[in-house]
């Protein structure tokens, strides 16, 4: 290197990009905050018009390839089970008389039939419940049958293979009181199972589970499931070898295993909807915590009930957005937009009918809502935690299921599709993972996949970090270097700063965490303490003492700057986020549309700078984003205002707890503690 002269001066090194492109950011972080939030928002709404058709990406399983096997000669076996149900139900009462014929029927198909019980079971808050899900079971009572529920489960062995792969086959149905759709149901799998006996080409076990539904379809399935893939060996003995009601065959006592299980199929005849509607099914799909089976399975069931069996295939939607003014304004706001941009070039045209726009997003909203509650829409959700593809199938048949010529019709097209789906199956060579598992419904034919849907997310959490850090940077000056013209990040700092003063806004907000932790656990002992206190008094209770527990926290918080109290909280709620993500990403989606703009625009109310502007909205935020108000806000917007009362609340969140939901542990250790610091923030003086 030459050397340099005496005179000469080194030239200043250049900045890192990176480094440059990050001051500029921190300078305009309102307005950078602004523009993301608004892209968030619009993308969100723009989800619909970017859905696409679903397509099949296992080539293997070549739906309709294959003529239908199902003929109307396989119906009849389906109407004599039904009618000897009808009959035996207005000759006794006997429920054992029903399980007996069911089973009856299984085996004289060449069925391995056998019997299993399902307990009855005590559902309550326990802190462990997340965790290892401890049902609480009922102690039958000498051994007796009418103390459980008893589910009739068949498998048929495959000719073509070699037991070591299977499909399941649930149909659910109440011994007690068994109604005729529930007949029919089992009538139409009975003429399916006895096909699959027969064909040749048949290289996957089947296995039938009449699931007794006595003491619920979900508890049925998932007590078979679990004695499926955990046996016990040293339990006590069955309670249907000491049932002498039962005693058909010593067979029927034995509980009998096929190979691992492809995917499930849950089938349910309800009844017809309106009068002029068609043969109709509906596909159900979302499970625990948002979780969806791979979309070739629901692919493959629209694929051969549209267009091989003439059935409408309908999903869930929210029926009240259909008729929303505002949605309809901004459909004909986009159609118009894509007809001028289609009129300079057809390829341009971006958007759709606006009839089609609205119906595109009532259903994403339902699919979001659904996945976010994370509560299973059916008994499919039992296979669902065992990483087993389900989906439950509701047929509503158009005709009376009164009479054998009304059934023909449904018993033909169910049977058939019945038949085209488990066909598709048996064709794989493994089990689903082509296709996606993260995805959002917007009709049976279109999806949003996740490489779209995490745009709007992504939009709206990118400005906490660079707010965070544009907050951070202003404690740290003192006043004469302050640049107070960004109202998000403009604060009272003291001219002797502290370098450290985040580690006190830290300390503020795990103490607020530690606090959120606690109230969610307050319902288990209010609930142990007051079981038969109603709903109102329950949550009232449990507002109170979460109040009286929070007090003493109130001298930690006030005492933080609440720049840096504010700069933690952006923090915490973009890990939170982030986390919840990763588990139930529709919760995560929901938190954000309320938490990020609390989080940006809240600020104390005697703060300096825009504070007529910054007061309202903060007031706003903070009654919009507090829990019960933001479930009501939900609700009026998704399903039009009815009556509520503040018992709802506790009824919602224990459905939630019930069944396992992260959205729970999402509520009390990231919503709640952040709208708490986000309050101290607004009320700091």
């Amino acid at each position: 290197m030459a050397e340099l002269r005496k005179d000469e001066k080194p030239k200043p090194r250049k900045g890192r990009l990176i480094v440059h492109i990050g001051r500029l950011l921190i300078t305009h972080s309102f307005l950078v905050s602004v523009l993301c939030c608004c892209a968030g928002y619009a993308s969100l709404l723009l989800l619909p018009l970017l859905a696409k058709n679903t397509y099949i990406s296992e080539n293997a399983i070549m739906p309709g390839s294959a003529d239908p096997m199902f003929a109307v000669q396989d119906t009849a076996l389906a109407n004599r089970l039904v009618n000897d149900i009808v009959g035996q139900k207005s000759l006794t009462t006997d429920r054992l008389e029903i399980i007996k014929l069911i089973a009856q029927y299984m085996a004289e198909e060449g069925a391995e039939a056998y019997f299993h019980e399902t307990h009855p079971q005590i559902h309550q808050f326990h802190p462990l419940h997340f965790f290892s899900s401890p049902e609480k079971i009922l102690p039958r009572k000498n051994g007796s049958c009418s103390a459980v529920g008893i589910s009739c489960v068949g498998v048929i062995r495959a000719p073509q293979g070699d037991g070591k792969e299977s499909i399941v086959l649930v149909t659910p149905f109440n011994s007690e009181d068994i109604s005729v759709n529930e007949a029919v149901n089992l009538g139409i799998t009975l003429s399916v199972f006895s096909l699959l006996n027969r064909v040749k080409w048949l290289a996957k076990d089947i296995i039938w589970l009449a699931a007794d539904s006595r003491y619920g379809e979900y508890d049925a399935v998932a007590a078979w499931l679990r004695d499926y893939f955990n046996p016990g060996y040293l339990t006590e003995p069955s309670a249907l070898r000491l049932c002498a009601e039962l005693r058909m065959k010593e067979d029927f006592a034995v509980f009998r295993r096929a190979g691992t299980m492809a995917a499930a199929l849950v089938l349910q005849v309800k009844d017809r909807e309106d009068e002029g509607s068609g043969d109709t099914l509906s596909i159900l799909s979302e499970a625990s915590n948002g979780q969806m089976p791979n979309l070739d399975l629901i692919n493959t069931v629209h694929f051969l009930a549209a267009h091989r069996q003439a059935l409408r295939v309908k999903i869930g939607t929210f029926g009240y957005l259909h008729e929303s003014r505002f949605l309809g304004f901004l459909g004909q706001i986009l159609q118009f937009l894509s007809n001028i941009a289609g009129s300079f070039n057809p390829q341009w045209a971006f958007g759709a009918p606006a009839a089609e726009y609205v119906r595109g997003t009532a259903t994403m909203a339902r699919s979001i809502y659904s996945q976010a509650l994370g509560v299973p829409t059916g008994c499919h959700g039992a296979f669902r935690d065992y990483q087993i593809d389900a989906v439950t199938l509701q047929f509503f048949p158009r005709n009376s299921l009164d009479f054998e010529f009304g059934r023909s019709a449904i018993l033909l097209k169910s049977g058939r599709l019945i038949e085209g789906v488990i066909r598709s199956v048996n064709n794989l060579l493994e089990k689903f993972h082509q296709s996606f598992f993260l995805y959002l419904l917007t009709s049976p034919n279109k999806f949003v996949s996740v490489g779209v849907y995490m745009i709007p997310f992504a939009l709206l959490v990118a400005p906490f970090p660079v707010v965070a850090a544009a907050l951070l940077s202003q404690v740290n000056k003192p006043d004469d270097q302050t640049l107070t013209s960004d109202p998000l990040t403009a604060s009272n700092s003291t001219s002797n700063p502290d370098k450290w003063a985040w580690l006190e806004a830290a300390r503020s907000a795990i103490i607020t965490h530690l606090w959120a932790a606690v109230v969610s656990l307050l319902p288990f002992l209010i609930s142990h303490f007051a079981p038969n206190l109603d709903s109102d008094y329950l949550i009232l209770t449990w507002v109170f003492a979460s109040i009286f527990l929070l007090l003493p926290s109130k001298q930690f918080l006030h005492s933080t700057q609440w720049a840096s109290l504010k700069a933690v909280t952006i923090s915490a709620a973009t890990v939170g986020l982030s986390l919840m993500s990763i588990i139930n990403f529709s919760t995560a989606l929901i938190g954000t549309v309320f938490l990020v703009p609390l989080c940006l625009i809240v600020r104390p109310w005697r703060a300096r700078g825009r504070t007529l502007i910054f007061v309202p909205c903060s007031i706003l935020m903070l009654v919009i984003s507090f829990p019960p108000v933001a479930l009501l806000v939900t609700e009026i917007v998704l399903n039009g205002s009815r009556e509520r009362k503040i018992g709802d609340f506790w009824d919602f969140l224990e459905n939630l707890w019930l069944w396992n939901s992260a959205t729970y542990l999402y509520l009390f250790l990231v919503h709640v503690p952040c709208w708490v610091l986000c309050v101290h923030i607004f009320l700091h003086l």
